[in-house]
């Protein structure tokens, strides 16, 4: 499932599902033809940005959703976040950065695989990050704000990826991120809701794989 979280976005994402989505309000586009500065979609993602610019945790669940809209795969992991240092903590599997090094954590085979970090994790795995830069990669279209008081907003990759848009749920009111959904070329879907979302105490060490701690674990160093 780690693919998952790598294809989006944890940032934020990372990031339950909101049957309000479906009955917009009446909102204000600010977006042209010639992309131009959304200044609706600006303020959402600013908002959005600055709950990451502290040391928070969170539950997100991923869904992944086929072509014909049918289910194929589902997890939930909680995450510990700092300012673009993150763990993910899932059943067999732990993903853990210090925003310079990659520890992937396999429990089960007992081995870790440890790469840099490249820009797509950059964007990918890092909400804050995703959210306070995007304009560096992404055009930003404010879409809608619906009756529960949910900016929707979308943002198209400048530059060819796996997918043609990243759709962002935010909190209007206290710029908490619901929810983000990656849309694909195939009309597939990888949903990414965020649960749970507090501050925490997470120390420093969260964000590193100390290898004497785990002397049986074997070590495929990628870098």
């Amino acid at each position: 499932m780690y693919k998952l979280f790598k294809v989006f976005v944890c940032v934020s994402l990372i990031i339950g599902f909101q049957s309000s989505i479906l009955n917009p309000a009446t909102a204000q586009i600010t977006h042209n033809s010639q992309g131009r500065l959304d200044e609706n979609a600006t303020a959402a993602l600013k908002k959005a940005a600055a709950q990451f610019d502290k040391n928070v945790s969170f539950t997100v669940t991923m869904t992944v959703l086929n072509s014909e809209k049918k289910q194929t795969a589902k997890q939930s992991a909680e995450v510990r976040y700092n300012k673009g240092k993150y763990r993910l903590i899932l059943p067999e599997m732990e993903v853990i950065s210090d925003g310079t090094t990659v520890w992937q954590w396999n429990k089960k085979a007992n081995e870790v695989a440890i790469h840099n970090m490249v820009e797509n994790d950059v964007d990918l795995l890092n909400p804050g990050h995703l959210l306070a830069n995007y304009s560096k990669s992404f055009r930003a279209k404010y879409i809608r704000t619906d009756d529960d008081g949910t900016a929707v907003i979308d943002m198209q990759p400048n530059a060819k990826r796996s997918y043609h848009k990243i759709r962002i749920f935010v909190d209007e009111e206290s710029g908490m991120l619901k929810r983000m959904e990656v849309h694909k070329y195939d009309s597939g879907r990888e949903i990414y809701d965020v649960t749970g979302f507090k501050r925490a105490a997470n120390a420093a060490s969260q964000f590193t794989f100390d290898t004497a701690l785990h002397p049986d674990v074997e070590v495929i160093d990628m870098r």
